[in-house]
């Protein structure tokens, strides 16, 4: 029996967190502010629903406005019923008619939806107690499918499609339940910003390493091509040659200069290159996946399902890297997945929540959709912060057991406090 709670109020939360001695840098944000628009949704009993949206700074504030004119729609709700046809609230949030015009469905009102989502389904997960993960993995292929808004999406994947998309992978499930007690293969982040000197580069590999991860990334996009080259190969000679590489353009490239680029590149043999030019320019994609055969990352700017469609469409998107606090939250998360899925491509999540949402979501994934475990990106720098931190032992994230989807945070005054000690 599913206890009832009633969302008595929501409000925003404007949470900023300033990184360190190059921390968080690469071609574009020199001197980030890691930042969250959290949404709070305040019930008639002790428990609290957490989102978040990830930002950089300056125009948290923005979204934390919106998010409080969006959360009317699930004030007075009570979360079972609430969730029970979640699709239909999800429309109507993404398409309120005094804030559509200033997307549609994408930047600051598109960010807010993300985070009042986000709440909503961790609530949801509470009053079940259940981790998030386990909560989606227990639902009925309808029951999921009922949170999703598949608008727009019904000429590529209609609602039936999905149900039968989700009942296909049965037959694997019970034997992919075994990451559960594997854990699921991160990457690491943390060892190539931007503004890091060569000798930090070596250092971070190395430490790295030795603690498990097979799999790093190094932010490229200088304005001076050699040395972008001479990083990665410094990185590769000190990785070897099994370590698998992700280099991260930041969109910082022209399109003729990411060919040029990308075919230097080419030595390292990287994983992966990452955002390597404008992220709505879809038909600069295809024209560099054609040019150059090292596999595009991307998804990071991508900002809603549409143009996910048209990418996922293109087939020049190699990796798909949606971020459930950049679109609208793990409703539309879910929805890109089960599409990813329909098309063969892999999801590899961006983690502007550091890991904490996406390492539930990649296991629903993996065991319900039958995507391949392959990796999770890892960035540690706002660990302290959260009450459940993702943990990552061996290079791999343990599986969480908390109930919610991991977003609680810590009063941050008091963490201040502790850390000045």
């Amino acid at each position: 029996m599913n206890k009832s709670i009633q969302i008595k109020s929501g409000r925003s939360q404007d949470v900023q967190y300033p990184l360190k001695n190059g921390a968080g840098s690469d071609a574009v944000h020199s001197t980030p502010i890691y930042a969250y628009a959290v949404c709070k949704l305040q019930t008639d009993c002790s428990l609290e629903g957490i989102g978040l949206a990830f930002t950089l700074g300056a125009g948290n504030r923005l979204v934390c406005g919106a998010i409080d004119y969006l959360v009317r729609y699930v004030e007075g709700r009570e979360i079972n019923e609430l969730m029970a046809d979640f699709g239909t609230t999800y429309k109507k949030m993404a398409d309120d008619p005094n804030l559509r015009w200033l997307g549609p469905h994408k930047g600051v009102t598109h960010l807010a939806l993300a985070s009042v989502v986000n709440a909503c389904y961790d609530l949801w997960a509470k009053s079940r107690c259940q981790p998030l993960w386990k909560l989606l993995l227990d639902l009925s292929p309808e029951e999921l499918t009922n949170t999703l808004d598949f608008s727009y999406y019904e000429d590529v994947l209609s609602k039936q499609e999905a149900m039968s998309l989700i009942i296909e992978q049965e037959a694997g499930k019970q034997n992919r339940m075994g990451i559960l007690k594997d854990g699921y293969p991160g990457y690491d982040t943390s060892i190539g910003w931007f503004n890091y000197s060569e000798e930090k580069l070596v250092r971070n590999i190395k430490k790295s390493i030795d603690q498990g991860f097979t799999a790093i990334k190094l932010k490229v996009g200088s304005n001076e091509v050699e040395r972008d080259i001479q990083r990665a190969e410094l990185v590769r000679k000190t990785a070897g040659p099994k370590a698998s590489i992700m280099l991260d353009a930041n969109q910082q490239w022209n399109l003729p200069k990411a060919i040029a680029t990308c075919r230097k590149l080419m030595s390292i043999d990287p994983y992966w290159i990452e955002e390597p030019t404008h992220p709505d320019d879809i038909q600069a994609h295809i024209t560099l996946s054609k040019e150059v055969p090292i596999p595009i990352a991307l998804g990071e700017h991508v900002p809603n399902k549409i143009m996910f469609k048209n990418f996922i469409q293109s087939g020049c998107m190699a990796f798909n890297q949606v971020d459930a606090v950049r679109v609208g939250g793990v409703s539309e998360f879910l929805l890109i997945s089960l599409l990813s899925k329909k098309y063969n491509i892999p999801v590899l999540p961006h983690v502007g929540d550091m890991g904490q949402i996406h390492q539930h979501l990649v296991l629903f994934n993996h065991i319900s959709l039958g995507h391949p475990a392959l990796l999770l990106e890892h960035i540690p720098h706002l660990k302290t912060y959260f009450k459940f931190p993702a943990q990552v032992v061996g290079g791999k994230y343990k599986t969480p057991q908390e109930p919610g989807m991991s977003t609680d945070l810590k009063d941050p005054e008091k963490v201040k406090k502790a850390l000045s000690c």
